[in-house]
């Protein structure tokens, strides 16, 4: 788990940096208080995802943006072992990019395992599509008033633009894929 917490504190120091943001101008742009950037940033918190989903959206990248390999190498190929995996202290779920970090394109692939009677709720966040493939389980995807109902093979298209809350309902894991188009 060191070895992402270590990845994340990077890139938001990273991100940060190019942006020009103190972190003030971070925590009045994020939500997410001075202290905890700062705790994130030197790798000595494990920040949930919604925490994370708020620092993304302050420094304008996805949410996915923030787990990639600081120095990318643009390798065309992800290999499943060098994918980190990442697991929400606060909801247990466990997701990993499946992307190749190095290669530019407009869109990001992370794979979800989603514990039964998990939840997670997000702001709305930087406005980017995202489609949602169910590939075992259930969940549900509340997007703004709109709630989905999705089983293994259903598929959901929508826009991050409203708050947006994703749940496991049953008493089995669940695995989806989220593809994420900027």
């Amino acid at each position: 788990m060191a070895d992402i917490n270590d990845r994340i504190a990077e890139r938001v120091r990273d991100l940060r940096a190019s942006r020009g943001l103190t972190l003030e101008s971070l925590a009045q742009k994020s939500g997410v208080s001075r202290s905890m950037i700062s705790l994130i940033e030197r790798a000595e918190s494990t920040a949930t995802a919604v925490i994370l989903e708020r620092l993304a959206t302050g420094l304008d990248v996805p949410l996915a943006s923030l787990f990639d390999d600081p120095a990318p190498r643009p390798d065309p190929i992800s290999r499943r072992s060098a994918q980190l995996q990442w697991r929400d202290p606060a909801s247990g779920y466990v997701r990993r990019n499946v992307s190749p970090s190095g290669v530019a394109s407009p869109i990001q692939i992370v794979e979800v395992e989603f514990p039964p009677g998990a939840r997670v709720s997000f702001d709305a966040g930087t406005r980017a599509r995202q489609q949602v493939w169910v590939f075992e389980g259930s969940i549900e995807i509340r997007v703004g008033p709109e709630c989905y109902a999705l089983n293994a093979g259903d598929c959901v298209a929508f826009v991050l633009d409203r708050p947006t809350a994703f749940s496991n309902p049953s008493s089995t894991p669940a695995r989806y894929a989220v593809v994420i188009a900027q």
